[in-house]
């Protein structure tokens, strides 16, 4: 077995996989069954200084994404304090506590949830392009005595972004939160809208994940501190994808509210499998290696190897431009129609098309 322990922010982890802010840890008996179903620290739902009014509906699931209207905690802060956080205590995990959103509701909040946490976490959803108010959220945090970490939207360019909020005293980056406005409309009842309130919502889920990879490795590329990944994970090799990327540990959401709370303990095992199946002794070894790589540059066809080929013909119907065929159930090529894509490498299910050397 590969060592699977992070180190993150002071705390030891048992793995790097645990919930992102949501509907999986809306309050303290939630936060208990994700710890129980292996997660490696808790991550609470955000709170802010007063209770968010939840429109309904304000979830549905499309398989390859996912769209919800579900805002911060509908809980008051104060039930959190009275009883949610306590709770959350007892799994004797880290507790990495949410606030939102502005630099005065966090002055008013840190320093209440200071006893209970082990760490911060600052959405910054709702702040612009303007880093100012992001910033002095941070410094208004930091009274807490605890680290702070600030989680990133997806619809801005992160680096100037997460340069700003190191500057600022953040102890790392967690991206993303969800993207939108999206909509979704049901054709099967007349075209009625799938989320309730301004009738649109937020899209998490497997779209997200390429969107939330490219923000990892674009803010690790450039700050000090650690990243957190989180958006469209639900496998691990999607936990693979992040660490690659830069992630230090991710955050899962989405994929806890569609396949339950056993989620963290799954990943964690298939994360295990895969370093073991590719040799590698511990999750560190991957850490960041796609930040090592070069950016590739295809001049000439792909190499076959057609003794892997099975003829499935994936890579012939997608080649656009004709220039792979099967003959005797085995790939070959047309060099002088090849326009180098790379499509059919991605496509090919046996791994018999490699990038030229």
């Amino acid at each position: 077995m590969a060592t699977m322990t992070t180190e993150l922010l002071g705390f030891t982890l048992a793995h790097p996989i645990m919930p992102a802010a949501g509907p999986p840890v809306r309050d303290g008996a939630a936060l208990l069954a994700c710890a129980a179903g292996g997660a490696s620290a808790l991550v609470t739902k955000t709170i802010s200084v007063h209770p968010a009014e939840v429109p309904a509906p304000n979830m549905a699931d499309f398989k390859t994404y996912f769209l919800n209207t579900e805002l911060w905690s509908e809980l008051p802060a104060e039930q959190w304090l009275e009883t949610e956080y306590p709770q959350t205590r007892q799994a004797g995990l880290p507790v990495i506590i949410s606030l939102g959103y502005t630099a005065g509701d966090i002055a008013n909040l840190a320093p209440r949830v200071a006893p209970f946490a082990d760490a911060l976490e600052l959405s910054t959803h709702y702040i612009g392009n303007d880093y100012g108010p992001m910033q002095a959220a941070i410094q208004a945090a930091r009274v807490a005595g605890v680290p702070v970490l600030v989680k990133m939207s997806p619809f801005r360019e992160p680096q100037g972004a997460a340069l700003a909020a190191q500057e600022a005293g953040a102890d790392a980056i967690v991206a993303v939160n969800s993207f939108g406005p999206a909509f979704g409309i049901d054709i099967e009842h007349g075209g009625r809208l799938w989320m309730g309130g301004k009738g649109y919502g937020w899209m998490s889920g497997p779209a997200l994940k390429p969107i939330a990879l490219r923000m990892v490795y674009d803010i690790a590329r450039v700050v000090d501190i650690p990243v957190i990944g989180v958006g469209g994970i639900s496998t691990g090799e999607d936990v693979v994808e992040f660490l690659m990327a830069g992630a230090t540990a991710v955050q899962v959401c989405t994929a806890a509210i569609v396949k339950g709370p056993d989620i963290f303990g799954k990943l964690a095992q298939q994360l295990d499998r895969w370093l073991d199946k590719h040799d590698y002794d511990s999750v560190t070894q991957i850490q960041g290696l796609a930040l090592k790589q070069p950016i590739p540059a295809m001049a000439q066809p792909p190499v076959l190897l057609i003794d892997r080929c099975t003829g499935c013909n994936r890579c012939v119907t997608s080649c656009v431009y004709h220039a792979l065929y099967l003959e005797d159930r085995k790939i070959h090529i047309h060099e002088e129609r090849c326009a180098q894509c790379g499509l059919c490498i991605s496509r090919c299910p046996v791994d018999a098309l490699h990038p030229p050397a």
